[in-house]
């Protein structure tokens, strides 16, 4: 049983295998923390709008670290994912490459999500209030700013925040699908294998359409898309410069 053990850990790659580790000490740390109530780390290092007053600029990299722990499933997914695609990605690309990859992508994931933030922060306001008068968003604005609502533009803007290591993750499956696009892969429920790089087409489209049509809205699916972006710009540039060829893993 020992020597299985050794055999499953060691067939992690080392970045992939720490990453595993820091995602999840920090989510055990935000769960007990939170329930002794001593700090939030999810107010601290989730990404919030820019316009609150609790954004920093370190929240761009901390929040892909962070997951909910209002139930195991979100970190349970991205964690999966990390280690099935994880390890065969950073033999491909190199730790130091790889590492250089995931990053980017959670960081181009989050710029992503503060810009959707920027244009729909109107209709999450209306959201956030439930508007049962039909109200727009400019009479929602005057009311608070006339004290005539229970709590301010500040409080509201603070309440914008994403966490969870998604878009570096969608990033992985987006690299996956263009270095390895004919590998035969299971997803339930079909009962027959899909292409990867029909399944990477799939997931962005199916992204994007929630994101357009706002189902799940409590799930950040321009993040996503975000992640998959920068991934591709990546990937692409790499191809341009030779970095990755048919010969070194390129397909």
């Amino acid at each position: 049983m020992q020597s299985n053990n050794r055999s499953f850990l060691s067939s992690i790659m080392p970045v992939t295998k720490h990453l595993l580790v820091i995602n999840l000490l920090m989510w055990l740390a935000t769960l007990a923390f939170r329930q002794a109530g001593i700090i939030d780390l999810e107010q601290w290092l989730g990404l919030h709008f820019w316009k609150g007053s609790q954004f920093n600029v370190a929240q761009l990299f901390t929040y892909m670290f962070m997951h909910d722990t209002s139930g195991f499933t979100h970190i349970f997914f991205n964690m999966f994912s990390l280690w099935m695609f994880g390890s065969l990605l950073e033999r491909m690309l190199g730790s130091k490459r790889y590492l250089f990859y995931y990053i980017s992508c959670g960081i181009g994931a989050a710029l992503v999500q503060e810009l959707v933030w920027q244009f729909s922060w109107q209709d999450v306001l209306l959201g956030y209030v439930g508007n049962p008068a039909g109200l727009s968003a400019d009479d929602v604005i005057r009311m608070i700013n006339a004290g005539q609502a229970d709590f301010t533009m500040s409080q509201f803007y603070n309440h914008m925040v994403t966490v969870g290591a998604s878009g570096a993750v969608f990033g992985l499956l987006l690299a996956f699908g263009m270095l390895f696009p004919n590998m035969p892969m299971f997803i339930i429920p079909f009962p027959f294998p899909i292409k990867a790089k029909w399944m990477v087409i799939g997931y962005g489209l199916v992204e994007l359409f929630f994101g357009i049509n706002g189902s799940m809205d409590h799930i950040a699916h321009y993040a996503h898309l975000g992640g998959m972006l920068a991934g591709i710009i990546m990937i692409l540039y790499w191809k341009h410069n030779g970095t990755l060829t048919r010969r070194n893993g390129f397909y």
